[in-house]
């Protein structure tokens, strides 16, 4: 059961039914099973017992289960979980839908992998909570079990971040997107605009963002070992031109006796 936590933007289903066409369009879904390839060749994961937490709608749940994985897929957000459902039975895809809050979930020695991917850290009015959830994930692992988060880097934010984008869909439907990076560049405050015909809708939220030190630093401050950083999925260098920050850790062995 979830425990109960002040109240924060993400809690609010109308930002991810209004925002679910942009975050999610059809051909991601398409994208998932070749990221899900490459996320297999950098971890090298022992078993098949697999974790997607922040899994949304399912997009790379699904295609764990496709590759032959035992999947449980977990989510605060019964909208999304509901799009995953129907989209996991029309792939004949057998995943366990778990509906609860990242910082509550852990299942002790459950699973050899866990992914968290498209930046979805970093948003708790309270940032130590980050190094919860880290520790959730590294306590669900079984040991010898591998983490990989994938988000957009600090670096990468420096050189592109603009004040204001927008984006339209077919129907006529914009979103415009305001960015302001505050508190010493550790944080980024955004508002999203949704227009649709003649109404407009604002959604305001703010995220920790990370460089790649800092969310080593924070990923072996929960206790993951061998904490390797990469560019993108394809296990490329990181740095300033990384498209993605991709952190691989391990929780360690147990000694053998």
């Amino acid at each position: 059961m979830s425990k109960k936590h002040e109240k924060e933007w993400f809690d609010n289903d109308a930002f991810w039914k209004d925002m679910h066409p942009f975050m999610f369009p059809e051909e991601s879904f398409a994208y998932a099973f070749p990221q899900i390839e490459k996320v297999l060749t950098l971890t090298k994961p022992a078993g098949k017992a697999a974790l997607d937490l922040c899994c949304g709608p399912g997009r790379h749940s699904i295609a764990l289960a496709k590759t032959g994985y035992k999947v449980t897929g977990v989510d605060r957000t019964k909208f999304l979980l509901d799009i995953a459902r129907a989209r996991a039975e029309n792939a004949k895809a057998n995943v366990e839908w778990v509906q609860m809050d990242m910082r509550d979930f852990t299942r002790i020695d459950a699973f050899d992998i866990a992914i968290n991917m498209f930046t979805s850290l970093g948003y708790f009015n309270n940032k130590r909570e980050d190094v919860q959830v880290l520790g959730n994930i590294l306590a669900s692992l079984k040991p010898g079990g591998v983490f990989l988060i994938d988000l957009i880097g600090k670096e990468r934010l420096a050189r592109v971040l603009q004040p204001t984008e927008s984006h339209v869909l077919p129907d006529g439907t914009k979103l415009i997107q305001r960015h302001e990076v505050f508190d010493d560049w550790t944080r980024m405050r955004n508002e999203w605009i949704l227009i649709r015909k003649t109404k407009a809708t604002s959604f305001k939220f703010h995220q920790t963002i990370y460089s790649g030190q800092e969310l080593r630093d924070r990923m072996e401050q929960a206790g993951f070992t061998d904490v390797r950083l990469y560019g993108n999925l394809d296990g490329e260098e990181y740095g300033p031109d990384a498209s993605r920050l991709i952190a691989v850790g391990r929780r360690a062995s147990e000694p053998k006796v």
